[in-house]
């Protein structure tokens, strides 16, 4: 079973965080192209949410083109979502450009506290 968490205290709809923690499985190779993923009710379950989040998240991502539903085999993993290293790349950039505006690191934590 994947690792996925959500969290009611997140600003962040319920649907966007479950389709963010399985496109980060995905990343991960948590979940690699061509594996099945558990029954939408089996993540709910888990997660503690309803059905129908979890629902709204798998079709987000089969629109993205990172899931593939067949009837009687279940959802299945088609793409592959940006690498964590695009996430760490971009992560730096932003680290880059706050020390060479003059932002200390708890300033930039604290910004990105505020956006997050």
């Amino acid at each position: 079973m994947l690792e996925l968490k959500v969290s009611r205290a997140d600003p962040a709809l319920l649907h966007d965080q479950v389709a963010g923690a399985i496109r980060r499985a995905i990343a991960d190779r948590e979940a690699a192209p061509g594996e099945r993923l558990p029954p939408a009710r089996d993540l709910a379950a888990v997660l503690g949410v309803n059905t129908n989040t979890v629902l709204r998240a798998l079709r987000m991502l089969r629109d993205e083109g990172l899931l593939e539903f067949q009837r009687g085999r279940g959802i299945r993993v088609t793409g592959e979502a940006v690498p964590r290293s695009a996430v760490l790349a971009k992560a730096r950039e932003l680290v880059q450009l706050a020390r060479r505006e003059g932002y200390r690191r708890d300033e930039l934590l604290q910004l990105i506290e505020t956006i997050a």
